[in-house]
């Protein structure tokens, strides 16, 4: 990222919802929009900071948008967008953050800013963020007896356990209480 104002991707199939999201982030950042799957696939470069991505749409779907940008390794964070209740299949794919619809302004706005300031820390810490984040989304939605039972979750909590262990050097050299609060608030 640079010093100009981080350059945000709206794709979203329901043109009003995607242009009520771009209206609302582009006071404080460059804002594009898609309308859908191949649209953003087109409009996808190593400009785009943060792609804000529907999951169900049709010809193109989000997951694969996302596939596209991981693919094609831009240094790009993606929130999924969606009305899509999270399930057991959002460990395996690769956004950063995922807020379910209906989401209000200052929600969007926050997962945006925060999606912003994780493109400035170490990999290890943007991919701790993207896994705390599927297992807060899966907390918010699952039983506790469900958690327990999926192996997938066990491993998720496990990874998340051994990248804190990795990361509480760099993070004790860190001048950056906020990115300690922020990611106890993630993972607790």
């Amino acid at each position: 990222m640079t010093d100009e104002q981080p350059t945000v991707l709206v794709v979203d199939d329901e043109p009003e919802l995607t242009d009520l999201y771009a209206t609302w982030l582009e006071s404080g950042y460059d804002v594009r929009t898609a309308y859908g799957g191949p649209e953003a696939v087109e409009r996808l470069n190593e400009d785009i900071d943060v792609a804000l991505v529907d999951r169900l749409m049709p010809q193109t779907s989000g997951d694969e948008v996302l596939d596209h940008v991981r693919a094609a390794d831009y240094d790009c964070r993606v929130a999924m967008v969606t009305s899509v209740e999270p399930d057991f299949d959002i460990i395996d794919l690769s956004f950063d953050e995922y807020a379910v619809k209906p989401v209000r302004k200052d929600e969007l706005e926050s997962v945006v800013e925060a999606l912003v300031a994780r493109s400035e820390y170490d990999s290890q810490v943007q991919r701790l963020f993207a896994l705390a984040s599927k297992r807060a989304a899966l907390r918010a939605e699952k039983a506790d007896e469900k958690l327990e039972q999926s192996d997938a979750y066990q491993q998720l909590t496990a990874d998340i356990d051994q990248l804190q262990s990795e990361l509480e050097a760099t993070l004790s050299q860190l001048d950056a209480r906020d990115l300690e609060a922020e990611m106890q608030r993630l993972i607790a």
